[in-house]
């Protein structure tokens, strides 16, 4: 059976879920007796005698086979080792590269969150694809994994087919940088459940890891060294009150910001994929933690990799503050421990690896197109003391 391109549960994915009527309506005709019984005389009226069909219920069946049709180069560019045969079934294959002799499979879930309402509003849908992958991969990439595949989830109230297929190229794109395969999806058409021109998404990756090489921060200790990764922006994190700034300030989003970007470019950057520099770095030398920058900043998860004898101390000064998150500081007159706790400041990635070894890791993320620096340490924590501090 030929490999299969389109993704799988799209090509069931603006089907008709309830059973429907038979096309031919029985008609009930009434007559003297049943008039006598009842003292009602049934009509049939032009409404009731109109066949429906699942358009007239606001879903366009045709809409989504024209998405599936579309999608299926991109997804095509995202095949990899493990994509099985027989994709279009209810669930799609993958066997798990014969490579890992005691594989353990890691699965991570996720959404943009309230970066689509900005979205919505600037029309720009081609990027938030590439943070849905990104916000998955990089936490299953922390534990260790390589990303093996990826499914999403398209929900809008209406399926506008451009739209659509530039977020699901978007996906696409993350898909690629990850290294993944796009090899599933459900596109959910429903009237009524969102507002004209919105949609909602979430993702679903999975990655696999030796279990002798899971990364677990237990072998962090005093002495440590922590590098940074730079982020591309403010990612997926942050934006209920980026929202609320941008609302406080009424900026014009289009003017220019920084260099040749505007206002819009520095907000709507997608998020940094990690993946690749990572799985090489990890390949050539022991990483001891990692943790990936989001919602909670660093200050809040930094310390779910580290061991409780131990706390990261964060020296802010090793790197410059990129001009957005100085922005939002000043225009939001946000406190520093707010900044820390919210946003990633510039830093997307965290890592942890043994003194020894600083100076060849940052050789290789530079060599990979990484921006990183030294941007801390790992001490011995006391009793009470809070894990990752920054000073």
């Amino acid at each position: 059976m030929p490999l299969e391109t389109v993704r799988a549960a799209r090509e069931r994915s603006i089907s008709d879920k309830i059973p429907t009527f038979a096309d031919e309506v029985a008609h009930f005709t009434t007559t003297a007796p049943l008039q006598a019984s009842f003292g009602t005389i049934f009509k049939m009226t032009e409404q009731s005698q109109q066949s429906l069909s699942y358009r007239d219920a606001g879903v366009d069946i045709s809409a989504g086979d024209e998405l599936v049709e579309r999608i299926k180069p991109f997804a095509r560019k995202t095949l990899r080792e493990g994509v099985l045969s027989g994709l279009g079934g209810f669930g799609a294959l993958f066997e798990v590269p014969k490579r890992y002799r005691e594989p353990v499979l890691v699965s991570g879930t996720d959404g943009v969150g309230t970066k689509l309402k900005l979205a919505f509003d600037l029309k720009r849908h081609d990027t938030v694809g590439i943070d849905l992958v990104a916000m998955s991969v990089n936490d299953v990439l922390v534990q260790g994994a390589e990303p093996l595949f990826f499914l999403d989830y398209f929900a809008c109230g209406k399926l506008d087919i451009e739209t659509a297929a530039s977020v699901i190229k978007g996906i696409a794109q993350g898909c690629e940088y990850a290294g993944c395969a796009l090899i599933g999806g459900e596109t959910a058409e429903m009237p009524g459940m969102y507002p004209e021109g919105e949609y909602d998404l979430a993702g679903f990756a999975v990655g696999v890891v030796e279990k002798s090489a899971i990364i677990t921060g237990q072998s962090i200790a005093p002495g440590d060294v922590v590098l940074g990764l730079l982020s591309s922006g403010a990612h997926s994190n942050g934006y209920s009150l980026v929202r609320k700034i941008i609302a406080r300030s009424n900026p014009d989003l289009d003017a220019p910001f920084d260099g040749d970007k505007s206002l819009a470019d520095a907000i709507m950057a997608p998020t940094r994929i990690y993946v690749k520099p990572m799985l090489a770095l990890m390949a050539a030398l022991p990483v001891k933690g990692m943790a990936h920058i989001t919602g909670g900043g660093i200050t809040e998860n930094v310390p779910r990799v580290l061991p409780e004898a131990v706390k990261a101390v964060i020296d802010q000064s090793s790197w410059q503050r990129p001009r957005l998150f100085r922005w939002l500081q000043s225009e939001g007159s946000v406190v520093e421990s707010e900044m820390h706790r919210v946003f990633n400041c510039g830093i997307g990635m965290v890592v942890i690896v043994a003194r020894e070894h600083v100076l060849q890791a940052l050789h290789l993320l530079h060599a990979a197109g990484e921006k990183a620096l030294e941007i801390g340490r790992i001490e011995a924590r006391c009793d009470g003391e809070a894990r990752t501090i920054v000073v």
